[in-house]
């Protein structure tokens, strides 16, 4: 590792892991050389695609770099004044439930301590509630539910030591590559077995040992028929455990698999006691997410594979910081501290926090909260760090509450978002880089996030924005922080209450730590590697088994026919405010697509590459096709990223109910009734800008990131309107009119590409790449015109690996040359040798020559 890198963690998903960022020596610059931190215990110097390049998105473009009400930029005592006046006039008019935080575990744990103790403190509600709520709040609740607290009972250490890995609703390979890759550092060092039990064949799916490709929601019954089997083969001892009366004899049921898989499945778990069972977002997010992880909880606990090596039930978060925000309280169905609302706990908390406003009981949580502000019982609404109008189910619900709100403020580092269009006072706050604090990530170990370039502009600290709002509404001296040290202390302390009620959250030793040894902490894991070890907090000190059920098979809608899933790609994250303007890790996935089975397309007339809408009850929206027999028949999915910011089209969001598990209120975005229609356009094109724009008037856009620019997809009906789309200066057109196509150019003042449009009616547009690869340059463009440059760069396909940017054609000529795995592909290319979340992908490409070959 460089020795002046400063040492920090990923700006992404819940691994957590350790970077050495090495900033330019170069006054003002912002630009930094990114590598993994090889003594981080997360991930010792292994980073995925997204987090090899944090580098690209650190650049001032699209910041929010001062003040705003309404579109008037302002100083900072008039917004903060401006916040605290209307706050105050809400709380005074219709009391503090009339008000709500809406946070994100893009916080870090200073920010979240500050908005829990100001909303629950001393406003004097609990209607604070985070986008937590949308990835782990199932887990969170399970985990209450048998253990008696939240917390995941292993660490990362048990993956590398178990013989047996179940993977539950959990793309690894995409959404966590740097687990998946002690994975597969497992499978060839002990040859660990992973098993991969998903509606649809990821990726992940592809590489495991057995895939279990169960209905959408019928992990219950897996799970549930999986436990009566290990029961009656003998392999259970609930001793020591609270088992509800009838428990066994409930537990027999339909798997929901075809037999021979699940046979499969029950005799890897009956001969492998070190066992892990990874489960995620495509678990939790579900009407019966909480169930589902009592019923893996269940497996473990009355099979004795937890709180010893290689067995775990694990709960992966999927943002940097969901678990600390799960830890000081940012839910609203919790206190503090993993606290709760007994009358003790809330005069406990009073005490602590010297405040005669303490909240009475739990707030509103994230649907519901968005419910109520639709209806008017929320009057003001904070949104920190996170896009809801974008990023909630039922989006088109969601933004009709915002625009009805009196009052929305929105702290957040990007200028335009969707929830921004919204806001009546915007606040610029720190991006990664500028933050300053602490994170946890997944295990439970807490790292320090620290500063790599001053603040741009007047952006300032979400913990230091809630003080000088605190501190307008009277209450400064309980929120008179001036550095996140302070917040730090302050929070490690309020862990002896944790303590005194019973829970394992246990931070007092850092209650007492110097500036200094903060500044310098070393990664470090709360409650050790198996906190449960020596009792549960429970009343009585055992876990419990958790009674559930299948739940009820649903009716299929002849109207809504398909069932949809919702997700992520493996080089996105979120809404894209970060990766969307990071030109590499656009390469893998330019637009959003509709994945459907091949058959299903047939019978409802979709074809490869064009366009299609998919409706629900709650709205509709417009993708990309994509046919795939990774699909199940009646099964659709679509990502979750693309936004209006980024798309005319393709947001995901607008399509889910709001349905949510009746114990977590967490949505369930993945099995929505949905149908599909094919959408036939006039024309195709597609579009290079230097500067962004919002074209108007399409059937369907999408943007993404090139190096000197912006490339459009384009689709429309009728005339096109060439004067709406390219920007001003000379221009350079071709035409083939019997093909319907058009080539147009434009050069700035400068003489460079300013801009191009491609369109055809009937023909094929030429590749995008080395055109793209043209914006901001001076020459060959009459040549590349006509699609035939003097010099082109020979076409290497679709981009596979992002972090070496190798093609499809490069790896296809090192197969071709002799390549027979993919470590000898990774010898020859690259590919695959930095985060591995590939390599599933390059396994398939060799499979499928070799194929061909024989």
């Amino acid at each position: 590792m460089n020795k002046t890198a400063i040492r920090t963690t990923c700006a992404y998903c819940g691994v957590g892991c350790g970077i050495a960022a090495a900033v330019a020596a170069a006054p003002g610059q912002r630009a930094v050389t990114i590598q993994g931190d090889t003594q981080h215990p997360a991930n010792h110097g292994r980073l995925c695609s997204k987090g090899t390049h944090l580098g690209e998105t650190v650049a001032l473009d699209g910041r929010l770099l001062a003040p705003m009400i309404g579109d008037q930029t302002v100083g900072w005592d008039a917004a903060l004044d401006e916040v605290a006046d209307r706050m105050r006039d809400v709380i005074e008019a219709h009391g503090p439930d009339a008000v709500a935080f809406y946070v994100s575990g893009q916080l870090l744990t200073e920010d979240y301590y500050a908005a829990n103790k100001l909303m629950k403190g001393f406003i004097g509600s609990a209607n604070i509630d985070t986008n937590s709520r949308l990835c782990m709040a199932s887990a969170v609740a399970a985990h209450n539910r048998a253990f008696g607290e939240d917390i995941v009972p292993g660490s990362y250490r048990d993956l590398d030591e178990a013989d047996l890995i179940l993977l539950v609703g959990s793309n690894t390979a995409w959404c966590h590559p740097v687990i998946w890759q002690r994975l597969e550092a497992a499978r060839a060092a002990r040859g660990t077995r992973i098993v991969v039990i998903d509606p649809r064949r990821t990726e992940t799916a592809e590489q495991a040992d057995l895939h279990v490709a169960l209905a959408p929601d019928g992990d219950v019954a897996l799970f549930n028929a999986l436990l009566a089997e290990m029961h009656a083969r003998g392999l259970t001892d609930d001793a020591g455990l609270n088992v509800p009366h009838g428990f066994w004899a409930g537990l027999p049921c339909d798997p929901g698999v075809p037999a021979d898989q699940f046979a499969a499945l029950a005799d890897l778990v009956a001969a492998h006691p070190r066992m892990v069972t990874l489960f995620s977002m495509g678990a939790n997010q579900s009407s019966s997410g909480t169930d589902k992880g009592n019923a893996i909880t269940n497996l473990h606990l009355a099979m004795g594979r937890i709180n010893r090596p290689g067995a775990a039930p694990f709960s992966m978060t999927g943002q940097p910081n969901a678990m600390g925000g799960r830890e000081v309280g940012g839910l609203a169905n919790m206190l503090a501290c993993h606290l709760g609302f007994s009358d003790t706990e809330l005069r406990d908390v009073a005490g602590f926090w010297n405040t005669a406003n303490i909240c009475s009981g739990p707030g509103r949580k994230a649907v519901d909260m968005f419910r109520a502000i639709h209806d008017g019982s929320i009057k003001f609404l904070w949104v920190m760090a996170t896009n809801p109008a974008a990023s909630m189910p039922d989006a088109g619900f969601v933004r009709d509450a915002l625009a009805r709100c009196p009052t929305v403020v929105v702290s957040e580092a990007i200028a335009d978002t969707d929830t921004g269009r919204f806001a009546h006072i915007r606040l610029p706050a720190h991006a990664w880089g500028e933050k300053d604090g602490t994170v946890t990530n997944s295990e439970r170990r807490i790292s320090r996030q620290r500063t790599l370039f001053p603040p741009p502009g007047e952006a300032k600290a979400d913990w230091w924005i809630m003080g000088q709002v605190a501190a307008r509404m009277g209450w400064g001296d309980a929120f008179a922080y001036d550095r996140p040290a302070q917040i730090w202390r302050e929070y490690a302390m309020m862990t002896g209450l944790a303590v005194r009620h019973g829970r394992r959250l246990d931070l007092r030793d850092h209650a007492a730590i110097s500036d200094v040894d903060y500044d310098a902490m070393m990664p470090f894991q709360w409650g050790g590697d198996y906190p449960l070890a020596d009792g549960y907090s429970t009343s009585d000190g055992r876990a419990r088994l958790i009674a559930v059920r299948p739940p009820m098979a649903a009716t299929i809608d002849p109207a809504y026919p398909l069932r949809l899933n919702t997700g992520r790609y493996r080089d996105q994250w979120h809404t894209m405010t970060r990766t969307g303007y990071a030109p590499t890790l656009a390469q893998h996935r330019r637009e959003a697509l509709l994945e459907i089975h091949p058959d299903d397309a047939m019978l409802y007339g979709l074809s490869d590459g064009g366009l299609a809408r998919v409706a629900t009850a709650n709205g509709a929206s417009v993708f990309r096709v994509s046919l795939t027999d990774a699909q199940r028949r009646g099964d659709i999915f679509v990502p979750m990223h693309w936004t209006d910011v980024m798309a005319g089209g393709a947001r995901a969001n607008l399509l889910p109910a709001q349905r949510v598990d009746p114990v977590s209120g967490q949505p369930a975005f993945k099995n929505t009734p949905a149908r599909v229609e094919p959408i036939k356009a006039d024309w195709r094109g597609f579009l290079l800008l230097k500067q962004p724009a919002v074209p108007e008037g399409l059937l369907f856009w999408s943007r993404s990131r090139v190096k000197g620019g912006w490339l459009y997809e384009l689709a429309g009906m009728g005339a096109v309107s060439v004067e709406g789309l390219l920007p001003t200066g000379e221009r350079l057109e071709v035409a083939d009119h019997e093909r319907g196509m058009r080539r147009i150019a434009v050069r700035g003042e400068d003489g460079a590409l300013a801009g191009a449009l491609f369109l055809t009616r009937y023909g094929t547009l030429p590749q995008r790449a080395w055109i793209a690869d043209q914006l901001g340059e001076t020459s060959e463009a009459i040549e590349w015109l006509a699609a035939r440059p003097s010099t082109p760069v020979p076409d290497r396909g679709p981009i596979v690996c992002v972090c070496h940017g190798v093609g499809e054609k490069d790896i296809e000529q090192a197969i071709g040359a002799g390549a027979c795995s993919v470590a000898t592909i990774g010898q020859e290319t690259r590919a695959g040798t930095n985060c591995g979340s590939c390599r599933p992908a390059l396994a398939r490409m060799l499979a499928k020559m070799m194929e061909t070959a024989q």
